[in-house]
């Protein structure tokens, strides 16, 4: 069922993308995927929708230190598709990071703010 983007969600979309927040409106409704409660979010759009490629990626520490590797998606046709959270232990995902605490995958603990 298609919901408003959380604020905490949309900051990382919109970060990850490098967009002003007056800029976003077009990815507004997200759905829950049925990840084990990671907290991956699809974009709604049209049912012939597939997996494009990636467009960025970013790291945090869960709040019980566990890894969560975040990748921002688009589809065949460069739209906004999901926005897709992985926990590296399957575990549940108990909050999302701060923009400082996000850190670039390709720098190891180096955080993409620097």
């Amino acid at each position: 069922m298609a919901r408003p983007l959380p604020p905490k969600e949309r900051d990382l979309v919109v970060y990850i993308l490098g967009l002003s927040s007056s800029s976003h409106g077009y990815f507004d409704l997200v759905e829950d995927m049925n990840d084990g409660g990671m907290g991956s979010l699809r974009f709604v759009g049209s049912a012939d929708r597939s997996f494009g490629k990636c467009i960025g990626e970013a790291e945090f520490d869960d709040a019980d230190g566990v890894l969560v590797s975040l990748a921002l998606n688009v589809d065949q046709r460069g739209e906004l598709f999901e926005l897709d959270l992985w926990k590296v232990d399957f575990s549940p995902l108990q909050r999302i990071a701060t923009l400082d605490e996000l850190r670039s995958p390709m720098f190891g603990r180096q955080r993409i703010s620097e």
